[in-house]
């Protein structure tokens, strides 16, 4: 099935990246008109993009283009809505609110729609709009790496665990995943006045400033 026959057209709009480098550079990110993608086929869903984030790996990807001309699609996180669903899929029908983070063998986010494996994928909280949906997948699931995957911590487990950055991505998840599944105590780093109120609000049961010249000293 051609791409036209699922979505009525040959094109979409996209934001690429083309020379990479410095993000002043002319063809560092434009706005630009993109094949559209085939029907879904397989465990395949295609998402109607709502929403995305910015993640640290996207600027590294993006300043590391060098000056090809080839038209790169960045991004990793989405949210957005199914529009169509390959003959294997299980999960998800068209019409379904879904988020997920992407894969390094496909195009990015910053697309109008994307094609994506429904295993990586998950329904959109109801509780969040899809901005807000956007900004969770790849935070998150580092976060959860490293806890449970790499600390292999349990909802038995005590003790103290050190978050630095807590107003961070990664650390604004984590604070609220060990707190929420776990019984250690957080102590989380932050230098502002607003980042250690935020961080505090997530949880933190103490939260040092890692600018000052005591830092050691504070989270002994």
């Amino acid at each position: 099935m051609a791409a036209a026959t699922a979505l009525g057209t040959d094109t979409i709009p996209a934001v690429v990246s083309r020379a990479g480098g410095a993000l002043e550079g002319p063809d560092s990110l434009i706005d630009a008109e993109i094949p559209a993608p085939e029907a879904p086929t397989g465990h395949d869903i295609l998402v109607e993009v709502k929403a995305v984030s910015v993640n640290p790996v996207d600027v590294k990807v993006r300043a590391g283009g060098g000056t090809s001309t080839d038209d790169r699609i960045l991004g990793w996180d989405a949210s957005g809505t199914v529009v169509a669903v390959g003959e294997d899929v299980t999960l998800f029908q068209p019409g379904d609110d879904v988020y997920y983070a992407g894969s390094l063998e496909r195009s990015g986010t910053y697309a109008k729609y994307q094609l994506v494996d429904e295993r990586i994928v998950g329904n959109k909280p109801k509780t969040l709009n899809h901005a807000e949906a956007a900004a969770l997948p790849l935070t998150t699931i580092t976060a959860w790496e490293a806890l449970f995957d790499k600390l292999r911590l349990t909802a038995e487990d005590t003790g103290t665990l050190l978050v630095l950055g807590g107003a961070g991505g990664v650390g604004s998840i984590l604070i609220q995943l060990a707190k929420t599944l776990t019984g250690v105590r957080v102590i989380a780093t932050a230098s502002r006045e607003e980042s250690r109120t935020w961080v505090e609000s997530l949880g933190a049961d103490v939260v040092v400033d890692h600018s000052a010249d005591d830092f050691e000293q504070q989270i002994l």
